[in-house]
C-alpha cells in the first residue's frame, strides 16, 4: 500500500510541475498588459496582477493538496498584509514563495534576480512589480519606497533555501530594511516534514510520506522600540541575531 501511495504522489508531483510550467508560460500572454512599460510603475496594476497570479497559484496548491502530495496548515495569517509591514520568512523549500503569495495576494516581494532568466517566473515578477535582488543600494531604496507607500513586503532573509543541516542564517540587510522603513516587522516560521524540494534536490526525489507544511505567524516587532536607544547598525545586528535564534528554536521545537 505504501509503495502504491508513493507512486501516486510521484506521478502527481510530476504532473504538478508540468501544470506549473504550462501556466507559467501562459502568463507571458495573459500578463502581457501588466508587463508593458506603461504599467511597470503603476501600483494599482501591480496589485491587480498579484491577485490574478495568486488565484492561479492557490489553484496549484489546491491541486497538490487534493492529490495528496502535500498537506498544509496556516496559523495567524489574518495578521498579515498590514500597511508598511515587513514579513520575514525562513525558506525550507522551493514552494515557500508560492504558498505565501497565494495566501496573501497583495504582498510585494524581493526575489532573486536570476529568476528574471526563468521563462516561467519572469512575467509574474514583472507584472506584479516584485523587486529583483541584485544586492545593490537600489533594491534597498526600492524596498524603502514600497514600505513607505503602505504596501506589505515579503523577504526571505536567508537569501536561498535552508541547507540540509537546517541551520538558519539571515543576511542582515533584510532586518536593516525593516528598521529603516517598516511600520512593523512580522516573522513567519515555516516548518515542513519530511524535508523535500531543497536546494540542489531534484523534484523527482519524492519522500516516502506526504509532505506537511505548517506556517506560524509570530509576534509583531516595533522597529521604533529597537531604534530608541541604539543606532541603526547596532540595532540591526542585535535584532538579526535574535530573529535567527527565534526561527531556529521555533523550527526545532515544532518538529518535535
Amino acid at each position: 500500500m505504501g509503495w502504491c501511495n508513493w507512486v501516486w504522489r510521484w506521478c502527481a508531483t510530476a504532473l504538478g510541475f508540468v501544470i506549473f510550467g504550462v501556466f507559467g508560460l501562459l502568463f507571458k500572454v495573459i500578463l502581457l498588459p501588466y508587463t508593458l512599460p506603461s504599467a511597470r510603475n503603476n501600483t494599482s496594476s501591480h496589485i491587480r496582477a498579484r491577485r490574478f497570479v495568486a488565484r492561479i497559484w492557490a489553484g496549484f496548491i489546491f491541486y497538490l493538496r487534493f492529490t495528496g502530495v502535500i498537506s498544509v496548515r496556516y496559523h495567524g495569517f489574518e495578521r498579515l498584509g498590514q500597511p508598511g509591514q515587513l514579513i520575514l520568512v525562513n525558506h525550507p523549500s522551493l514552494l515557500d514563495v508560492v504558498f505565501m503569495l497565494a495566501k496573501v495576494p497583495t504582498l510585494n516581494c524581493i526575489v532573486k534576480k536570476d529568476l528574471l532568466h526563468n521563462p516561467v517566473m519572469k512575467s509574474p515578477i514583472l507584472a506584479c512589480g516584485f523587486l529583483p535582488n541584485d544586492e545593490s543600494l537600489q533594491v534597498i531604496e526600492d524596498a524603502d519606497a514600497v514600505l513607505r507607500s503602505g504596501q506589505s513586503l515579503l523577504i526571505f532573509p536567508e537569501g536561498t533555501r535552508t541547507g540540509w543541516d537546517n541551520k538558519i542564517s539571515f543576511n542582515r540587510g533584510a532586518v536593516s530594511i525593516g528598521l529603516r522603513s517598516a511600520r512593523v516587522i512580522t516573522p513567519v516560521v515555516i516548518v515542513m516534514n519530511p524535508p523535500a524540494l531543497k536546494k540542489h534536490q531534484p523534484w523527482y526525489q519524492v519522500p516516502k510520506q506526504k509532505i506537511h507544511y505548517d506556517f506560524y505567524v509570530g509576534d509583531d516587532i516595533d522597529p521604533q522600540q529597537w531604534l530608541q536607544h541604539k543606532p541603526l547598525p547596532i540595532a540591526a545586528r542585535k535584532l538579526n541575531q535574535q530573529l535567527q535564534e527565534y526561527f531556529q528554536q521555533e523550527c526545532n521545537k515544532r518538529k518535535l
